[in-house]
């Protein structure tokens, strides 16, 4: 089972990535931009077929490892493979 697991600065904290991203693109004259906030996408392929347990096992990996819980919110999708 295929798991992705995205990692985003929460609202609030400086994003400094984010922020270059959106004047590069301003100054290439792109408009309509309102904020770009950057992030990381992990993929993980797990030896389970049981989308429960490959869930509880991301949420363990975000916690110790993937996700600075204080600064950082994650999102967890899980995906059957065919």
């Amino acid at each position: 089972m295929q798991v992705e697991i995205y990692t985003t600065l929460k609202k609030g904290v400086l994003d400094p990535q984010g922020k270059a991203v959106e004047t590069a693109l301003s100054n290439l004259g792109f408009s309509g931009i309102k904020e770009i906030r950057q992030g990381k996408l992990f993929n993980i392929e797990m030896e389970t077929e049981d989308p429960k347990k490959a869930k509880e096992l991301a949420l363990k990996i975000c916690k110790a490892l993937l996700a600075n819980l204080v600064i950082e919110d994650y999102k967890i999708n899980i995906i059957k493979n065919t």
